[in-house]
């Protein structure tokens, strides 16, 4: 593999060729030097002071001039919150504190090419990616067709399966690698709900289970309109109203469906209930609230909040699960700590 080592400062250069050759082949690029470009597809790995704006504007010019490659690796020290968004406002795909953390990065980022390589290579019959699935439910759904439950026990499985063998944060990088919106939210949280139910130590079943209602619980946004679904910003209230329905529509639209378990409603239809009451879209507190559903939406927020978003930078892991410990009586305590084990394993 290659890496574009992009940097304001030439004597970085041989502190990152001992770390990465002769696993990786590194060729530098001085920012600034207009001739900047990639010759051939590879890592963009940037180790630039972003507090200068005229540095900045550099690595914006240098990454239009390289825009041949999509991964984009930026060193911000001491992950400074200000310079971690300026990252991503430049593009990155990944974020880290030193330069010493990029051999496992790129190793991370070639065992997910390596993953979506293998899913592209699989037969068609029984072999479509999960991410072919929730295009197939969404798109049976806007078209008023019914969706068929086997297709979303299969996305399941193939999710299952990935996370056992590669890891979930190989997963975690992958999707936010290769999808974005709806479809990313639901792989992401189908994949943390996995590794949830695999960490506490679920039976096989009781992990389909989960990963099922995972699966299908944003299916009612398949029916909320686009220009809301997609909309590049923070919602209005009228919108954020008409969003708030999603519960609801997708209880509707699969109540009737051959095969649907009411313990699999009942995580669509609550998954965005609060232990204190203050969910919606029915008010519920704690004595009214599943186990599977207090699993299912601490995975929903974590996945939410790790997520890309055009308004907004992926949160950090481990400032996503403070925020999860932050939320008081509204999830179960011994559950968010249980939690910990996945949200920050590495």
């Amino acid at each position: 593999m290659l890496v574009y080592f992009i940097t304001d400062e030439p004597t970085k250069l041989p502190a990152v060729r001992a770390m990465l050759e002769p696993q990786y082949n590194v060729v530098p690029r001085l920012l600034g030097n207009d001739s900047a470009q990639a010759s051939a597809r590879g890592v963009l790995m940037v180790d630039v002071d972003l507090r200068q704006m005229v540095r900045v504007e550099q690595v914006r010019l240098t990454l239009q001039q390289m825009s041949s490659s999509s991964e984009k690796l930026f060193v911000v020290h001491n992950q400074v919150p200000s310079m971690v968004a300026q990252a991503y406002a430049l593009g990155a795909t990944v974020v880290i504190s030193r330069a010493k953390e990029a051999a496992y990065k790129l190793a991370q980022i070639e065992d997910a090419e390596k993953a979506a390589q293998r899913d592209a290579e699989a037969p068609s019959s029984g072999g479509d990616s999960p991410s072919a699935a929730f295009a197939s439910m969404f798109s049976a759904l806007r078209n008023g067709r019914p969706i068929n439950i086997l297709d979303a026990e299969h996305a399941t499985a193939q999710i299952v399966d990935r996370v056992k063998r590669d890891g979930l944060v190989t997963w975690l990088d992958e999707v936010r690698r290769y999808h974005e919106g709806t479809f990313q939210h639901c792989l992401l949280v189908t994949g943390v709900a996995a590794g949830f139910g695999l960490e506490i130590g679920f039976n096989s079943a009781d992990v389909a289970r989960l990963g099922i209602a995972a699966t299908l619980h944003d299916i009612g946004k398949a029916r909320i309109p686009l220009s809301i679904l997609d909309k590049p910003g923070h919602l209005d209230p009228a919108e954020d109203a008409i969003m708030r329905r999603h519960p609801e529509i997708g209880y509707d639209l699969l109540k009737d469906v051959a095969g649907m378990t009411p313990e699999i409603l009942d995580g669509v239809r609550h998954h965005h209930e609060y232990l204190d009451g203050s969910g919606y879209p029915d008010g519920l507190t704690a004595p009214q609230i599943s186990d599977l559903v207090r699993l299912l939406t601490i995975s929903d927020i974590f996945a939410a909040l790790i997520e890309a978003r055009p308004y907004r930078a992926p949160t950090p892991r481990h400032t996503a699960y403070q925020i999860l410990c932050d939320m008081g009586g509204k999830l179960e305590g011994s559950l968010v700590k249980a939690f910990a084990h996945v949200a920050l394993k590495s």
